[in-house]
């Protein structure tokens, strides 16, 4: 199996705090996904170990950028997540908001920030990955050691969209010592470490920028991925275009 493989090549070299990390490497750019995967998930949640192991078999894919939200709403059942980011949290109330939705869950997938299905119902995944295009190219160059460069030109038809930058930790592995998995020892890919807003994306001007990566990634953070969003006021809309690069 692709996510055995993958856990046999990464769980080694350090452990801390009880999870493994994957060391750093040279810059792998992935250029143009067609899809954007993000599941919201916890350590804390039984039904969730099912759809994080799908989404690390999705995140293998070349056409797909696989992204970890842990969310912080089931921290008060016994276990607090060790991933689990308030903004992240906020992103998933988003969704629910713009699409009218009055209650959020876990696991959730979203598709190109458009579509939401149970995060480990492989079969629903997968007929909405099949759905789902990005309609528009960015592309991802490393100009030098330190910093990759950010191009997506424009094409008129859509409406301004924010550029955000969603850095993540490539693999670690968590003994949850209560809680609903309690006792289990839990493997995570794709785990998101931080999202912020770095640019905006014109239609009759298209974007243009910078990451210095030794800002960006820090000690932390293995790759980043860099994704095109309509909004709806303060609300997250479809993603439009999307691309990754790992350290």
């Amino acid at each position: 199996m692709m996510f055995a493989r993958l856990l046999s090549a990464w769980l080694a070299p350090l452990v801390m705090f009880g999870f493994v990390v994957a060391p750093a490497g040279a810059i792998d750019i992935r250029s143009n996904a067609d899809t954007v995967v993000e599941l919201f998930t916890s350590q804390g949640c039984s039904r969730c170990p099912d759809a994080d192991r799908l989404l690390a078999e999705l995140g293998e894919r070349d056409d797909i950028v696989a992204l970890a939200y842990h969310i912080d709403y089931w921290d008060y059942i016994g276990w607090q997540d060790t991933f689990a980011l308030p903004g992240n949290t906020e992103l998933q109330k988003g969704y629910a908001q713009a699409w009218g939705k009055n209650r959020i869950y876990t696991p959730q997938m979203v598709i190109n920030g458009a579509h939401a299905v149970v995060g480990s119902d492989a079969r629903e995944a997968e007929n909405a990955i099949s759905a789902a295009r990005t309609p528009l190219e960015i592309s991802l160059v490393a100009a030098d050691a330190d910093s990759v460069t950010v191009s997506a030109p424009a094409n008129g038809t859509h409406q301004a969209s924010v550029v955000w930058l969603v850095t993540y930790r490539a693999l670690a592995e968590v003994v949850v010592e209560r809680g609903e998995n309690s006792g289990r020892v839990l493997p995570y890919t794709h785990i998101v470490t931080g999202r912020q807003a770095i640019g905006m994306w014109d239609p009759q001007s298209g974007a243009n920028l910078t990451i210095p990566l030794a800002e960006v990634l820090g000690t932390h953070s293995d790759g980043a991925a860099v994704i095109i969003q309509e909004k709806h006021g303060n609300l997250p809309g479809a993603i439009i275009a999307a691309s990754a690069f790992d350290r």
